[in-house]
Formats: structure tokens, C-alpha cells, sequence
């Protein structure tokens, strides 16, 4: 089974399993996360591999990381993630990505992420969830960092925190690579 199926097999099983444990019916859930009710039927059924911004929507919606919603194995207390096991979630031709390096659920789900944008890229979030924190520390190039429309700019060096319940942008305006390696804390479902 490839890493693909895996994953597209884990993301099934783990979203109707949280859509179950927080009584969510699909039409509350697609409501929830801002997808169609047919987008998570396929995701259910294992039959679709829905973009980084959808599995983001659901994990939201439903107060668990991403790394939860993918997690093929229930781990022990301690769990190790090997660095071929870093989740490769976003990608551009240019040679920019984004990589999960773990998450938890302390006491709302919490994810630790590595960037790398290429000159000129960008990518957009949506707002996260009222009481979503992100915690980034730049360690190459400079971040331009737009949080509802203002633009800040992050050196190599620097770390920024700022409230993600807005929409954001990271980006990379300068000559060479940037990049960072960011915490998402995501308070949990009420």
C-alpha cells in the first residue's frame, strides 16, 4: 500500500471516527468546516485526497490536529516521528513545501510544522478557529507575515506569535529561500 493510500485510508477512518465521537451527523460537520456535504462523504469512503486547506477546515471543525486526523497508529504516551515519517502536506514547483512534524491533543490539538517558501511564493490560510495561537520562528531568509491585511516582516532569527482566528498569509518576498518552523494550538471543541 503506498504512503498515499495509507493516508487517504487513515483520514476516513479517523474523521467519521471524531464526526462519531463528537455526535456530528455530515450536514453539521460540512457545516462546521465550510465543505460540502459530498466532499466528506468521499473523504469517509476513502474515495477522494482532499487539499491541506480541507483537511485544516475538518480538523477545525471537529477540534482535532491534523496530525490526529492522519495518524494511521494509536502511539504510546511517547511517540517518535521519524524524519521519513514527516508528513509532506503542500508543495509548489518552484520548491516550496510544508511538512507536519507532530502534533497532540494537550488539551486542544497542537501542531508542530517545518516551511520552506521559494522566492516570490506565497501561501494563504483561512481563519482558524476564535483562540487559535501560531507560534513561528524564522530560521532562514525573511517571513512577510500578513494578518488581516497587515503585513509584518520576520528576519532569520526572529519568532512572531499572533491570534490565527483571521485570515493570514505567509510569504516569501525576498532574493532566497525562506524558512520556519511553526506551532499551531487550536483550543478544543466545546
Amino acid at each position: 500500500m503506498s504512503d498515499l493510500d495509507l493516508l487517504t485510508r487513515s483520514l476516513a477512518r479517523n474523521v467519521k471516527r471524531w464526526r462519531t465521537e463528537r455526535a456530528f451527523t455530515l450536514d453539521a460537520l460540512a457545516a462546521r468546516a465550510g465543505v460540502s456535504r459530498g466532499m466528506l462523504i468521499q473523504i469517509e469512503q476513502a474515495r477522494t485526497n482532499p487539499s491541506i486547506g480541507t483537511v485544516v477546515k475538518i480538523g477545525d471543525a471537529l477540534g482535532v490536529s491534523i496530525t490526529t486526523l492522519l495518524d494511521y497508529e494509536q502511539g504510546p504516551r511517547v511517540r517518535i516521528v521519524p524524519a521519513d515519517r514527516a508528513v509532506r502536506l503542500w508543495h509548489t514547483e518552484a520548491g516550496s513545501w510544508n511538512r507536519l512534524l507532530a502534533g497532540t491533543e494537550a488539551p486542544g490539538p497542537v501542531e508542530m510544522w517545518d516551511w520552506r517558501l521559494m522566492p516570490g511564493e506565497s501561501s494563504d490560510s483561512d481563519p482558524h478557529p476564535v483562540g487559535t495561537v501560531e507560534l513561528l520562528h524564522v530560521t532562514a531568509g525573511e517571513l512577510t507575515l500578513t494578518v488581516d491585511g497587515t503585513e509584518h516582516r520576520v528576519p532569520a532569527g526572529a519568532s512572531a506569535s499572533f491570534e490565527a482566528d483571521t485570515p493570514h498569509t505567509y510569504g516569501n518576498q525576498g532574493a532566497g529561500p525562506m524558512e520556519m518552523i511553526m506551532a499551531v494550538s487550536v483550543p478544543p471543541v466545546r
